[in-house]
């Protein structure tokens, strides 16, 4: 039995009729019912993963060969049957077993996926992939204390990492009436990273796809003529630096108008991250929707018959945090702007199904959250959901972070952060300084929204002062803000954060730069071993949790794209591992033997280099742990670590007497 606040799952998916939800528990698939709450087993089974939640799988590349599908895909006018068979596409009426081979250049190590075939609406054509497989790194686990068992377990795990061979797919058109097929060209697309899946026109005329390439500097939509084969860019997007195609990274967006005759597009071209409406049949931009020194962060939706988009950006109300998002609603020529939401804080938005109404919750670090039902044409309040009340907080002792703005690296660009003091805070005493760092290039960091606990502020109960800022390389500002990252991610916006401390120093005498501590996971982690290693002048104490020390070591996804492809000389130059002899300042290294997000061996590999250099350290391995901060018990050593080497004190002996509750 489970209680409301403890349930054993965190993610769950309505159903596409929104009668259900699924979710995952105990290794198992659910969907309950909402109608009568009744719960049913799926017979999908759950993606396995690892003790921090990440699917084994997140990693892996295409897919593997298959001599003769499972199953076949129907035409839309039910007539025909499309399958795999010895790696090449075959073709059949429904409902008989003699088949017609529509390819037969497939093999083993250069074969034809099922799950790239794709039907023409008028069923006369159908568009397939041949992949040609590339290096599947496998990467090695030993689990030392598995549940259940006295002896190790081991595992393994396809995990692609920079520069490794990649796998190729070539798009290929067949004709269903003469059973032929056409070769399209690979000029435009001829050293993909990744190409989508292909997605037909309504109208049958073409279908197109998307093409990275690799290095992440020229992203094209491609369009293929049905009639011919040929290809053409119908959108073609280059960078000097890189494109942040990824999903997650808020700056690509596509949606395709009148059939593809125009495209809503996604852009950094003029520095900035904004909308433009293109004209296929030309590439050419028609117009901006959207123009200016701000930063579209979001698209919500676009209305085609009103020839409107809704969209979150952050940058634009004049004075106000950049970072803070606001709704607004557009018209796809560039006229129109208008503000949904109510300056001075931060706001997420969901829109109702029909997209006339939006819900609205807006806060700030200190101002507690404050929903609302707005309408989606002009933003005005249809009624009050809530207003949170923190009174009794407040009455135990609560207080707000603090705000502090201070001039970058170049003098002129505002570096924004928070600063978390200790509840018994006394002005007239000097406390140590400890910065939470996270300075991953594909977002920004420092909370916008209210929070009633934070982990940074029961570091500082313990007598510190902690901070968090975003310097430059990380995003949501300019693309000039941004691309300090490229081939260079060792910089971590250091020189910006480090100002930023000494201009705080400067109006607090109480902030005490001469103890400055660092810690941070992941990229964090790689950014806290940094600091130490390249501003030891500064940072005197850090801990580093599953970084990502040498970014050859690392998943392939994520390290390319800001460190680009070929893999150069600035991989040995900002990895920790080539520079872990510069270490001066005192070091803890934590790591879980199963993080499956970054290879623990990135850790082992700086604990190998600091061993040779005769350096003084300390090491905690966590058995079965994944990709985080050790938990508990992590923490724990964490806090007492940055006692005894920054505030000069001995910690408890946890060993006697009361424990602390794990």
């Amino acid at each position: 039995k489970f209680e409301p606040l403890t349930l054993p799952f965190a993610v769950l998916t309505f159903s596409e009729d929104g009668r259900s939800v699924e979710f995952v528990a105990a290794g198992t698939r659910w969907s309950c019912d909402l109608s009568a709450y009744k719960l049913s087993k799926l017979d999908l089974p759950a993606a396995p993963r690892d003790p921090s939640g990440y699917p084994l799988s997140m990693w892996e590349r295409g897919p593997a060969p298959e001599a003769v599908s499972q199953s076949a895909k129907a035409s839309p006018d039910g007539r025909w049957e499309a399958a795999i068979r010895n790696y090449n596409v075959v073709l059949r009426e429904k409902g008989r077993k003699d088949e017609v081979f529509l390819s037969r250049d497939g093999t083993e190590g250069d074969y034809y996926t099922f799950d790239s075939v794709a039907w023409s609406p008028d069923s006369k054509k159908l568009a397939a992939y041949r992949l040609r497989r590339g290096y599947h790194r496998v990467i090695q686990y030993v689990e030392s204390s598995p549940a259940g068992q006295l002896q190790p377990k081991y595992h393994a795990m396809e995990y692609a990492k920079p520069g490794d061979a990649l796998d190729v797919e070539r798009p290929v058109l067949f004709l269903v009436d003469t059973k032929t097929r056409l070769e399209v060209d690979p000029a435009l697309f001829p050293n993909p990273y990744e190409i989508s899946g292909p997605v037909w026109r309504k109208d049958g005329r073409a279908f197109t796809f998307e093409y990275n390439e690799r290095g992440h500097q020229t992203y094209r939509v491609i369009e293929v003529d049905a009639a011919t084969g040929a290809a053409r860019a119908a959108v073609d997007e280059r960078a000097e630096t890189f494109f942040t195609y990824s999903e997650w990274g808020g700056k690509k967006y596509r949606r395709d108008l009148d059939d593809g005759r125009e495209v809503v597009w996604m852009s950094e071209r003029s520095g900035w991250n904004h909308l433009y409406l293109l004209d296929v049949a030309t590439g050419a931009v028609k117009n901006p929707i959207t123009a200016g020194e701000w930063v579209v962060r979001s698209v919500d939706r676009v209305d085609e018959a009103k020839r409107q988009v809704w969209f979150q950006a952050s940058g634009v109300v004049p004075g106000q945090d950049p970072y803070f998002i606001d709704a607004y609603r557009a018209n796809l020529d560039g006229t129109g702007l208008v503000r949904l939401t109510e300056p001075g804080a931060h706001h997420t938005v969901a829109y109702s199904a029909d997209g006339a109404y939006f819900v609205d919750t807006r806060s700030r670090v200190d101002l507690a959250p404050v929903t609302e039902i707005r309408g989606a044409a002009d933003g005005r309040v249809v009624m009050p959901v809530e207003k949170a009340d923190i009174s009794a907080l407040a009455a135990a002792g609560w207080k707000a972070p603090e705000v502090f703005v201070a001039k970058g690296r170049d003098g002129v660009t505002d570096i924004w952060g928070v600063v978390y003091r200790p509840s018994n805070f006394d002005p007239a005493r000097r406390y140590p300084v400890i910065e939470y760092i996270y300075a991953g290039p594909h977002d920004s960091y420092v909370p916008k929204s209210f929070r009633a606990s934070s982990s940074q502020q029961a570091l500082a109960e313990l007598g510190f002062i902690v901070s968090q800022c975003d310097g430059m390389g990380t995003s949501n500002r300019s693309k000039a803000f941004h691309d300090v990252c490229w081939k260079n991610i060792a910089d971590a916006g250091f020189p910006d954060r480090i100002l930023w401390h000494k201009a705080l120093a400067a109006k607090d005498p109480s902030y005490d730069i001469t103890r400055v501590g660092i810690y941070g996971n992941s990229a964090g982690g790689q950014n806290t071993l940094a600091g130490l290693l390249f501003h030891p002048e500064f940072y005197k104490a850090g801990v580093s949790s599953c970084g990502c020390h040498d970014n050859r070591m690392d998943k392939i996804w994520w390290n390319e794209q800001w460190m680009g492809w070929p893999l150069g000389p600035e991989y040995a130059a900002s990895s920790n591992v080539d520079n872990a002899s510069r270490l001066e300042g005192q070091l803890l290294l934590i790591v879980g033997e199963m993080d499956t997000n970054v290879d623990p061996a990135s850790t082992m590999q700086v604990v190998n280099a600091l061993i040779k250099a005769n350096k003084v350290f300390d090491l905690l391995v966590i058995p079965g742990a994944g990709h985080g901060m050790g938990g508990a018990y992590g923490e724990r050593k964490m806090y007492d670590f940055f006692v005894r080497h920054l505030l000069g004190a001995e910690p408890p002996n946890w060993n006697e007497g009361v424990r602390p509750q794990l």
